[in-house]
């Protein structure tokens, strides 16, 4: 039987169950899991939210494979007030450098969370600056460059702060809490791609 999981990555672990250093990894959290399961992609180590983690080969393979183009929603806080010109700039698509070259990203949906969304602490929490603003912004793209979304949100002159997948197709952290971790059945497939 194939198994599926939902797992809310905490901020400074990486996408891995193998130790690399005195990092943390996925196997501080889920020790108990099957050592055929692997996480479906990444987040990066200063990134947050969902990753999906199953042994199904053919779920892996739509869900990596850049043809496929599934969306993945973020929610992002930014230095600065962020402004309908930034948002407009992040929908159209804005250029920024993968490996030394430009790469011009897809259209991407992007709108202001105004007021900002209820999220867990982050542990440890952001610097504050009591004389910069932050906000907040939900941002879905349909690929997955290195570092993309930071990348994106510094193209248009607001530096990421905090990082939070929040949903990959039509699957969502709802009201997990970092480290929180929920297996679910082949129906995930359903509500992923929303069919």
């Amino acid at each position: 039987m194939l198994r599926y999981y939902i797992f809310y990555k905490p901020f400074k672990v990486i996408s891995q169950f193998s130790a690399e250093g005195e990092k943390q990894t996925l196997a501080d959290f889920l020790p108990h899991l099957s050592k055929n399961i692997y996480p479906v992609g990444r987040l990066d180590f200063d990134s947050e939210g969902l990753l999906l983690l199953t042994d199904d080969t053919s779920l892996t393979h739509r869900l990596l494979d850049p043809s496929f183009g599934h969306e993945r929603t973020y929610w992002v806080q930014v230095e600065g007030t962020i402004n309908d010109e930034a948002i407009k700039k992040l929908q159209q698509g804005v250029d920024i450098n993968i490996d030394g070259k430009k790469y011009r990203t897809k259209k991407a949906a992007a709108k202001i969370l105004s007021p900002p969304p209820f999220v867990p602490e982050r542990n440890p929490p952001i610097r504050v600056r009591q004389t910069i603003p932050d906000s907040w912004l939900s941002l879905t793209i349909t690929e997955g460059k290195n570092r993309q979304v930071r990348r994106m949100t510094a193209a248009v002159g607001f530096p990421t702060l905090r990082l939070i997948r929040h949903s990959i197709g039509k699957v969502t952290i709802g009201d997990m809490q970092p480290g929180d971790v929920v297996e679910a059945d082949a129906s995930i497939k359903q509500i992923l791609f929303g069919k």
